[in-house]
Order: C-alpha cells, then sequence, then structure tokens
C-alpha cells in the first residue's frame, strides 16, 4: 500500500450539486422525505407502520430527569427486554415505555445525518431549527457516564452490553456519530458530536485489550467506520485505536459470543458455523468469502478498509480485496443488490442469485457503495467506481417511488404479484413500495445517501482530484499553486457528454483523473479518440496533469449504447436469458408497457435497440425499445403447448413483437404488475 496514492472525499460544503439527475432526487429528498420521515419518527403518518422512535428518546429523556432529581432516592422500574413491543393503540402509548425494535434510535439518527447533508446543499433555518430540537430531546435522555440507547436506559440498565450479537447498542452508537459528525460539518454545532464523544469514550471505557475490560465487539457492525470518522473529525487516535480493537478482535477464539450465549453453544457443532452470520467465524484476515448478513458484511469491510487506510495494514487491506473480489465476481446482481437469500437477509452461496426471490436489501446496495468509494480512496481503480455507479443507479434507487413518498426494503430483479400474496417463499417481495416499514432502516439510510452523493463523486489528495462518478458540481479545491474552482457539467444517465471547467485566479499545476466507465469501449477527450491503453491510463482512469489556466476546458464523451449482457454460466438462474443496459442503467420489462405473462417473451437475435425520452410517473427518462418475439397463446391466454399440463414438446410457436424496457430504478410507479429484468434469449 503506497500512502502517497490515498484520497479522501471532498467537503460537502465544497462542492455544490448542480446535476439535473441527482439535483432532482436532492430536492425531493429535502421537500419530501426529510420532512416525510420526520412525520413517521413522529408516528404521524396514517396507514403507515408506527416508528415510535422520538417516543422513545422523549420517555428516556423523562426518566433521566427524574433520575436527576431524585439522585440516590431514584429507583427505576425494571422491565423485560422485550423487541418489537407495540402498543394497543398507537393514540396511547405509555408516556414511559418502550416501543419499536431495539435498534429503533438509529432510524433517528441516519433522519439527522440526511438533513445535515442537506443543509450543506441548501440552507434551511427552519429545517435546522427542528433538528436542533430534535438533538436537545436526545442529548436528554444520554445518562450522566455518557450512555446513551433508550432501549436499556427504559427498560433495564442491568442488562447494558451484556447482548452484544443481538441487542445492536454499538450499531446505534454507529449511526449516532455519523450523524454527529455530519451535523457538526454542516452548521458547526457541535452539541451532537459532544454527546456522540461521551457516548464513545463510555465504551472505550467499557471495551479494550486491556485487563478487566470486555473482549467483544458488535453484533451488527458500524461502529468500526463511524470510529475512524470520529477520529478524522477530532484527531483523538483513541478512536482510531478502539476501530482496529474491534475489527481485531473479531472472530478470534475463544469465541466472545459463545462465552455471552453459553446457551447456543452445542456439542460438536464449529464455531465457525455458529458465528458466520455475524462475519465472527474466522479473523478478519482470514476471511475470503463474504457470509451472513449482508449489510452488516460490507459495513465491516467498509471499516476494515478504513482502518487498512490509515495505519497502513496491507495485510488487512488485501483481506478487503479479497472480500471485494468474491462479492463483485460471485455474488453481485447486474443491479448491484447483494444479499441474495431472504432468511436471514444473508449471502448465499457462490453464483446462486435468483431473480424472483432476491432479497437485494436497499441497505446492502448502499454499504457496497460505502465500500466501493473507502477502497477507491485507497487506491483509484475503475472497478470499485464501476459498481459504485452500478449500485447507486440501480440498486439503491429503486428502493425509493419517483415521488419520494414509498419505499422498497427487498429489491428484486422479476415480480409476479400473484406470487408475492399466494407464496410464502416470495412474501418478502412486494410488488408496490410500503409508506413505511417497522423495521426502517432502509429509508433513512437511502435519504443519507442521496444528500450526499456528492461526497462519491469526486475524491482528493494533495495534487489531484479524482472524478469517480461524473455528477455536475461546482467545487473548490486548494493546490500547492492555489486555490481552483472546478465546473463539471454532466448528461449522465442519459447523455455521456461531460465538461470540466477550470476558474483559477493563476495558472496552477495539478492533475485530475478520470474514471473510464467500464461499460463504455471507447471514448473521445476534446474531440480525439481516446484510448485505453497508453502512458496516462493507469487503472482505467485518465491522468490529465499540466498547469491550468483560468477558463480551460476539458470535453469528454462517452458513448453510451444499448448492450445485451448475459450471466456468468454459473449463476443457474440466468442461463440462457439476457439482461439490457445502457451506460450506468439496468433496464427491465414492466407490465404496464407490455401487457402480462412477461415469461413469454424471447429476444431475438438482432433486437436492434432504440433510446428514446419518455416520462415514467410524471418524471423524464430515456426509455429503450426493442424487436422481440412472444410466444404465442390461445383464446385463455395458456402458452400453446398442446392440451393438458403435460404434453409431448413440440417447437413452440412466436410471433415477432416489441418489447419496452424502462429503467429498473422506476419500476412500481405506475400501479401494481409484473416486472423483469432478464428475458429468454434466442
Amino acid at each position: 500500500m503506497d500512502k502517497k496514492e490515498y484520497s479522501r472525499p471532498v467537503s460537502l460544503r465544497r462542492v455544490q450539486v448542480t446535476d439535473a439527475f441527482w439535483k432532482q432526487k436532492m430536492e425531493l429528498v429535502r421537500k419530501e422525505v426529510i420532512p416525510y420521515q420526520w412525520e413517521a419518527l413522529n408516528d404521524r403518518v396514517p396507514d403507515a407502520e408506527p416508528s415510535y422512535c422520538m417516543h422513545n428518546f422523549r420517555a428516556a429523556g423523562k426518566l433521566n430527569a427524574r433520575r436527576r432529581e431524585l439522585g440516590e432516592a431514584y429507583v427505576p422500574e425494571k422491565r423485560p427486554l422485550v423487541s418489537g413491543c407495540h402498543p394497543e393503540d398507537r393514540n396511547h402509548m405509555e408516556d414511559d415505555r418502550f416501543y419499536g425494535n431495539v435498534f429503533q434510535d438509529s432510524d433517528f439518527f441516519k433522519w439527522i445525518e440526511a438533513a445535515a447533508y442537506s443543509l450543506t446543499q441548501h440552507p434551511d433555518s427552519e429545517l435546522e431549527g427542528t433538528v436542533d430540537e430534535a438533538i436537545d430531546a436526545v442529548c436528554a435522555a444520554q445518562l450522566e457516564n455518557g450512555y446513551l440507547d433508550t432501549y436499556y436506559i427504559i427498560n433495564d440498565m442491568d442488562y447494558v452490553f451484556t447482548n452484544l450479537r443481538d441487542n445492536h447498542e454499538l450499531y446505534c452508537f454507529g449511526h449516532l456519530t455519523e450523524a454527529a459528525v455530519a451535523y457538526c460539518q454542516a452548521t458547526g454545532k457541535d452539541k451532537l458530536l459532544q454527546a456522540a464523544m461521551r457516548y464513545a469514550d463510555y465504551i472505550g471505557s467499557c471495551f479494550g485489550p486491556e485487563e478487566g475490560k470486555r473482549k467483544g465487539y458488535p453484533g451488527h457492525e458500524l461502529a468500526e467506520l463511524a470510529l475512524v470518522r470520529l477520529y478524522e473529525q477530532t484527531g483523538d487516535g483513541k478512536y482510531l485505536e478502539l476501530s482496529r480493537f474491534f475489527i481485531e478482535q473479531r472472530g478470534t477464539r475463544p469465541y466472545y459470543y459463545d462465552e455471552e450465549h453459553p446457551e447456543t453453544v452445542e456439542k460438536g457443532k464449529e464455531g465457525e458455523i455458529r458465528h458466520w452470520y455475524h462475519q465472527a467465524h474466522l479473523p478478519v484476515r482470514e476471511q475470503k468469502e463474504a457470509v451472513g448478513h449482508a449489510v452488516r458484511a460490507v459495513y465491516l469491510y467498509s471499516g476494515m478498509a478504513d482502518v487498512a487506510r490509515l495505519t497502513g495494514d496491507d495485510s488487512l487491506y488485501r483481506a478487503c480485496v479479497a472480500l471485494w473480489e468474491n462479492i463483485t465476481e460471485k455474488k453481485m446482481y447486474i443491479t448491484g443488490g447483494i444479499g441474495a437469500n431472504s432468511m436471514g437477509e444473508i449471502f448465499s452461496f457462490d453464483y446462486d442469485l435468483p431473480n424472483d426471490t432476491a432479497y437485494a436489501e436497499s441497505c446492502a446496495a448502499i454499504g457496497l457503495v460505502f465500500f466501493a468509494r473507502r477502497m477507491l480512496e485507497i487506491k483509484a481503480q475503475s472497478q470499485y467506481a464501476d459498481v459504485m455507479e452500478r449500485a447507486l443507479y440501480n440498486g439503491i434507487l429503486s428502493g425509493i417511488a419517483l415521488d419520494g413518498k414509498s419505499f422498497f426494503y427487498v429489491n428484486p430483479l422479476e415480480c409476479l404479484p400473484e406470487a408475492c400474496y399466494k407464496d410464502s417463499r416470495k412474501r418478502h417481495v412486494k410488488p408496490v413500495r410500503q409508506k413505511w416499514f417497522g423495521c426502517a432502516c432502509c429509508p433513512p439510510n437511502i435519504a443519507r445517501t442521496l444528500s450526499s452523493i456528492a461526497s462519491y463523486a469526486c475524491t482528493e489528495s494533495e495534487d489531484t482530484l479524482y472524478v469517480h462518478l461524473y455528477i455536475g458540481c461546482v467545487l473548490e479545491k486548494e493546490f500547492a499553486g492555489g486555490k481552483v474552482e472546478i465546473r463539471m457539467t454532466s448528461g449522465f444517465p442519459w447523455d455521456g457528454k461531460v465538461a470540466l471547467e477550470v476558474r483559477a485566479q493563476e495558472e496552477t499545476e495539478f492533475t485530475i483523473a478520470l474514471r473510464i466507465p467500464g461499460w463504455c469501449n471507447a471514448y473521445t477527450i476534446d474531440g480525439e479518440a481516446g484510448c485505453l491503453e497508453g502512458e496516462d491510463i493507469r487503472d482505467g482512469y485518465l491522468y490529465v496533469k499540466r498547469v491550468w489556466k483560468d477558463g480551460e476546458r476539458l470535453e469528454l464523451e462517452f458513448p453510451m449504447e444499448v448492450r445485451v449482457m448475459a450471466a456468468d454460466a454459473r449463476v443457474r438462474e440466468d442461463i440462457g436469458k439476457v439482461a439490457v443496459t445502457r451506460g450506468p442503467i439496468v433496464y427491465c420489462m414492466e407490465e404496464a408497457d407490455n401487457g402480462g405473462n412477461l415469461h413469454l417473451y424471447r429476444l431475438g437475435t438482432d433486437p436492434e435497440p432504440v433510446a428514446h425520452r419518455r416520462k415514467i410517473g410524471g418524471v423524464s427518462v430515456m426509455g429503450v425499445t426493442t424487436r422481440a418475439l412472444r410466444r404465442k397463446t390461445r383464446s385463455g391466454g395458456e402458452a400453446s403447448c398442446g392440451n393438458g399440463l403435460y404434453t409431448e414438446y413440440k417447437k413452440p410457436e412466436y410471433e415477432e413483437t416489441t418489447v419496452e424496457w424502462i429503467p429498473y430504478y422506476a419500476w412500481a410507479n405506475r400501479g401494481e404488475g409484473e416486472m423483469q429484468v432478464f428475458i429468454r434469449a434466442e
């Protein structure tokens, strides 16, 4: 690992997104999603599953006030540690009870983070005031020793840190810290940051290699990368060391979760089998295959990459590379979705990527983006940005409706609505997006990711600006020769034309590293044909180093041709099938355009694709039309295969037709209907 190659995200306070595509998504989050989610967190959305989140903070604050008032005379009522507790009537919740899931606090912290990022792009005194009041409520719930988790504060403090595997205290701390750093960077206000630091210090007093401290680690990873972010914000090395401790300790023997849960240890059953779900089956450097809960896994790998970068740990970096390759080469959907198995939201075995039962949780795609950017910070290689781009445009955007008011938790690549209701194996798949979820990790996670999209577009080192995603923006960067403003315009994802203009008071020497997308076979720069092999190309990036003058421009064009893609032959679900893509966008067929029984369609040898502008749900997108064949049917609508359920095979007859394809992320915005990404090929 060469630390000279390291880069860091450009501060959101020095970037203004102007991109036509992503600015619309960010404005959707600002105007619709953030206000809507605040109502949801306060249980004020009719017909949506209640959150109980803010109720719990206020309840914990009242108990804490009573604790301070009475001092030693205070004897808290102890309640059973039951997660998922719901009142019979949401309008008559008891003031001092905890409701919802054990990790409910985290939903609020993700909302704050989204609001913070939004404020960097669009100052809003009313939103900032709402956040400040909410932060007051959170800080009122924090105990004197720094502990802050409403589940235990309300129920029973005797059980703090006694069930790391299942009860998410350190996960909630991670989201608290991410939110606190983001809000401090956006507004300069540090009340929540101080609360996060006090909680981190308390955790550090309980965990570590020193004698008498716990040797545990998070059951749901996130604290690892949040502690790194706290270190980078404060410069205090103890937070980096605590992150490294959690990573180094994970998977070591004796297994911490065996000591924590001796009742689960079965005689003769290997620990690796017991603990793979939490990525605690082996020390992290020995893990070569992505296993277990997909979100937890990519959060862990992101933390590993952070620690590897900051400590120069080459063996930890190599472990990250091996895990990245396993995910992207054997366990990732064409949409950038990961975590194929709904039973536990987990990675399945290599090449097992079913379309109709896919889980592909929105949060897992977000975690993959986190992992990708951190690998890019270590080394600019286009493979990481290619996956990051694919997940953002497809696996993540599919999780939110075009109007921002409903959400997918699960993102299948094929949907038959009848099966969602009648087949127990597919009940996790929803044919329409939901207003909210009792376990609502995905909606606020999507909001914070879209609001911070600029932090994924570019990273910087001392003398180089790395452009990973072509997102229109105006950013400032300081080089040795002075401060420079760079204006990037982009037609992505529908048009491959990009321009960068430099504004500088003095001539300044620096380098711009431009990613050459993996889906692009050729490109032009300033009207001249580019070449993927040359002295200025390294790892899929074109390095342009020069003394830049004020007003100097670079113009690039990446032709966006419709491509017909096939999966590796070892992906059994997709053998004999293909998918349609254009640029970074994956497409799908939908019943609204093509009628039902999408399984009867087949793509011919010469599909003659045509891209064209159209609208879905009032939003302009680029659609694609291809020629296709449709298996002929009898009047009853059944495939013409003879009489009876099973008959002697005869070559079926097909009729020529066309298929309309829409961006995968835009499906299910026109009511309930069938959807399919892969189509049979001739």
